[in-house]
Protein backbone atom coordinates (compact mmCIF):
# COMPACT_ATOMS: atom_id res chain seq x y z
CA UNK A 1 0.00 0.00 0.00
CA UNK A 2 2.62 1.89 0.68
CA UNK A 3 4.85 1.89 -2.47
CA UNK A 4 1.07 2.31 -4.28
CA UNK A 5 0.78 5.62 -2.41
CA UNK A 6 4.54 6.30 -3.40
CA UNK A 7 4.04 5.83 -7.08
CA UNK A 8 0.78 8.11 -6.86
CA UNK A 9 2.53 10.58 -5.69
CA UNK A 10 5.73 10.69 -7.81
CA UNK A 11 3.10 10.56 -10.97
CA UNK A 12 1.57 13.31 -9.87
CA UNK A 13 4.60 15.52 -8.85
CA UNK A 14 5.70 15.23 -12.16
CA UNK A 15 3.35 17.17 -13.70
CA UNK A 16 1.49 14.37 -15.40
CA UNK A 17 -1.74 13.44 -15.24
CA UNK A 18 -1.36 11.34 -12.04
CA UNK A 19 -2.79 8.22 -11.42
CA UNK A 20 -6.17 6.96 -13.68
CA UNK A 21 -8.55 4.14 -12.94
CA UNK A 22 -8.83 3.29 -16.80
CA UNK A 23 -10.31 -0.45 -15.70
CA UNK A 24 -8.95 -3.76 -15.71
CA UNK A 25 -6.02 -4.86 -17.71
CA UNK A 26 -6.15 -6.37 -21.08
CA UNK A 27 -5.07 -9.91 -21.49
CA UNK A 28 -4.51 -10.27 -25.36
CA UNK A 29 -1.02 -10.52 -25.99
CA UNK A 30 0.58 -6.96 -27.40
CA UNK A 31 1.37 -6.43 -31.12
CA UNK A 32 4.16 -4.46 -32.45
CA UNK A 33 3.86 -2.42 -35.33
CA UNK A 34 7.29 -2.47 -36.18
CA UNK A 35 8.87 -5.41 -37.83
CA UNK A 36 10.80 -8.19 -36.28
CA UNK A 37 14.12 -7.70 -36.33
CA UNK A 38 16.52 -9.25 -38.20
CA UNK A 39 17.94 -12.92 -36.53
CA UNK A 40 21.31 -11.74 -35.28
CA UNK A 41 24.47 -12.57 -36.63
CA UNK A 42 26.32 -15.65 -35.43
CA UNK A 43 29.11 -14.63 -33.77
CA UNK A 44 32.29 -16.97 -34.89
CA UNK A 45 33.41 -19.82 -32.65
CA UNK A 46 36.87 -18.82 -32.69
CA UNK A 47 38.80 -15.75 -33.03
CA UNK A 48 39.73 -14.91 -36.20
CA UNK A 49 43.08 -13.39 -37.07
CA UNK A 50 42.42 -9.78 -37.51
CA UNK A 51 46.24 -9.27 -37.83
CA UNK A 52 46.45 -11.60 -40.81
CA UNK A 53 42.95 -10.18 -42.43
CA UNK A 54 44.66 -6.97 -42.58
CA UNK A 55 47.89 -8.00 -43.93
CA UNK A 56 46.29 -10.39 -46.28
CA UNK A 57 43.91 -7.40 -47.51
CA UNK A 58 44.94 -5.88 -51.01
CA UNK A 59 42.29 -2.88 -50.03
CA UNK A 60 44.51 -1.91 -47.20
CA UNK A 61 47.79 0.52 -47.72
CA UNK A 62 51.12 -0.60 -48.02
CA UNK A 63 52.61 1.99 -45.32
CA UNK A 64 49.68 0.30 -42.62
CA UNK A 65 50.70 -2.83 -43.18
CA UNK A 66 54.06 -1.86 -42.89
CA UNK A 67 53.26 -0.40 -39.54
CA UNK A 68 51.53 -2.81 -38.26
CA UNK A 69 54.33 -4.89 -35.84
CA UNK A 70 53.68 -5.98 -32.61
CA UNK A 71 53.80 -3.18 -29.43
CA UNK A 72 55.31 -5.51 -26.79
CA UNK A 73 55.67 -9.30 -27.35
CA UNK A 74 53.26 -10.66 -29.64
CA UNK A 75 50.38 -7.78 -28.48
CA UNK A 76 49.55 -6.18 -31.68
CA UNK A 77 47.74 -2.36 -32.08
CA UNK A 78 44.42 -3.79 -32.88
CA UNK A 79 40.92 -3.38 -31.66
CA UNK A 80 38.28 -6.51 -33.16
CA UNK A 81 34.77 -6.12 -32.50
CA UNK A 82 32.23 -8.98 -33.77
CA UNK A 83 28.39 -8.24 -34.91
CA UNK A 84 26.14 -7.57 -37.61
CA UNK A 85 26.53 -4.14 -39.09
CA UNK A 86 25.32 -5.80 -42.64
CA UNK A 87 22.54 -7.25 -42.48
CA UNK A 88 24.13 -11.02 -42.93
CA UNK A 89 23.84 -14.61 -40.96
CA UNK A 90 27.42 -14.91 -39.73
CA UNK A 91 29.13 -12.19 -37.51
CA UNK A 92 30.65 -9.09 -39.55
CA UNK A 93 34.14 -7.86 -38.27
CA UNK A 94 35.33 -4.50 -37.20
CA UNK A 95 39.37 -4.15 -37.17
CA UNK A 96 40.59 -0.62 -35.51
CA UNK A 97 44.42 -0.42 -36.04
CA UNK A 98 46.15 1.92 -34.09
CA UNK A 99 49.41 3.21 -33.63
CA UNK A 100 51.62 1.55 -30.48
CA UNK A 101 52.87 5.07 -28.71
CA UNK A 102 49.58 6.74 -28.35
CA UNK A 103 46.68 4.58 -29.46
CA UNK A 104 46.01 6.86 -32.77
CA UNK A 105 43.47 5.27 -34.67
CA UNK A 106 45.16 5.09 -38.13
CA UNK A 107 42.55 2.32 -40.13
CA UNK A 108 39.52 1.26 -39.65
CA UNK A 109 38.11 -2.20 -42.24
CA UNK A 110 34.71 -4.03 -41.75
CA UNK A 111 34.89 -7.49 -42.67
CA UNK A 112 32.17 -9.31 -44.31
CA UNK A 113 31.73 -12.95 -44.06
CA UNK A 114 31.59 -15.01 -47.64
CA UNK A 115 31.32 -18.48 -47.23
CA UNK A 116 35.01 -19.41 -45.27
CA UNK A 117 36.52 -16.32 -46.42
CA UNK A 118 35.86 -12.45 -45.25
CA UNK A 119 35.63 -9.57 -47.96
CA UNK A 120 36.51 -6.25 -47.18
CA UNK A 121 33.44 -4.02 -47.32
CA UNK A 122 34.65 -0.80 -45.65
CA UNK A 123 37.71 0.82 -45.51
CA UNK A 124 38.85 4.03 -43.77
CA UNK A 125 42.56 5.10 -43.44
CA UNK A 126 43.72 8.36 -42.18
CA UNK A 127 46.98 10.14 -40.64
CA UNK A 128 45.44 10.88 -37.66
CA UNK A 129 42.51 9.39 -35.87
CA UNK A 130 39.93 7.43 -37.15
CA UNK A 131 38.06 4.98 -35.31
CA UNK A 132 35.04 2.74 -36.43
CA UNK A 133 32.14 0.71 -34.34
CA UNK A 134 29.19 -0.86 -34.36
CA UNK A 135 25.93 1.41 -33.37
CA UNK A 136 22.90 -0.17 -33.29
CA UNK A 137 23.47 -2.20 -36.49
CA UNK A 138 24.85 1.40 -38.35
CA UNK A 139 28.35 1.66 -38.84
CA UNK A 140 29.79 4.57 -36.43
CA UNK A 141 32.90 6.03 -37.96
CA UNK A 142 34.27 9.07 -35.73
CA UNK A 143 37.68 10.96 -37.51
CA UNK A 144 39.31 13.26 -35.04
CA UNK A 145 40.22 16.92 -37.26
CA UNK A 146 43.72 18.82 -36.79
CA UNK A 147 44.55 21.84 -38.07
CA UNK A 148 48.36 23.46 -38.57
CA UNK A 149 49.75 23.37 -34.79
CA UNK A 150 47.45 20.82 -32.94
CA UNK A 151 49.21 18.42 -31.20
CA UNK A 152 47.70 14.91 -30.95
CA UNK A 153 46.08 15.23 -28.08
CA UNK A 154 44.18 18.30 -28.84
CA UNK A 155 42.11 18.01 -32.11
CA UNK A 156 40.51 20.94 -33.57
CA UNK A 157 37.65 19.05 -33.05
CA UNK A 158 35.93 15.93 -34.88
CA UNK A 159 33.42 14.25 -36.89
CA UNK A 160 31.39 11.36 -36.55
CA UNK A 161 29.84 9.86 -39.91
CA UNK A 162 27.24 6.87 -39.29
CA UNK A 163 26.90 4.58 -42.27
CA UNK A 164 23.88 2.21 -42.97
CA UNK A 165 24.27 -0.77 -44.89
CA UNK A 166 21.94 -0.79 -47.96
CA UNK A 167 21.75 -3.00 -51.16
CA UNK A 168 25.00 -4.43 -50.65
CA UNK A 169 27.06 -1.38 -49.44
CA UNK A 170 27.30 1.33 -46.92
CA UNK A 171 25.21 4.85 -47.39
CA UNK A 172 26.02 8.02 -45.17
CA UNK A 173 23.05 8.85 -43.20
CA UNK A 174 24.17 11.02 -40.43
CA UNK A 175 27.37 13.03 -40.09
CA UNK A 176 28.01 15.79 -37.23
CA UNK A 177 31.22 18.29 -36.46
CA UNK A 178 31.92 19.23 -33.38
CA UNK A 179 34.76 21.98 -32.90
CA UNK A 180 36.63 21.71 -29.97
CA UNK A 181 38.06 24.60 -28.09
CA UNK A 182 41.70 23.99 -27.65
CA UNK A 183 42.38 27.03 -24.86
CA UNK A 184 42.93 23.89 -22.67
CA UNK A 185 46.58 23.88 -22.19
CA UNK A 186 47.36 27.04 -23.68
CA UNK A 187 46.32 30.17 -23.79
CA UNK A 188 42.74 31.47 -25.21
CA UNK A 189 42.39 34.37 -27.34
CA UNK A 190 40.94 37.53 -26.04
CA UNK A 191 37.66 38.47 -27.79
CA UNK A 192 37.85 40.80 -29.96
CA UNK A 193 36.90 45.05 -29.14
CA UNK A 194 34.37 45.86 -31.46
CA UNK A 195 34.47 49.81 -30.09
Amino acid sequence: MLAALGLSLAACSTGGAGARDEGPARSEPVVSASPSPAPSASVPTRKIDAVRLVKDDPKVSTAIKRDLKPCAGDSYPIDVTYGNVTGGTASDVVVNVQTCADAVGIGSYVYRAEGDKYENVFSAEEPASVYAEIDRGDLVVTKQMYEKGDSVAYPSGEEVITYHWSSNHFVETERTRSDFNNAVGGESAAPSDAG
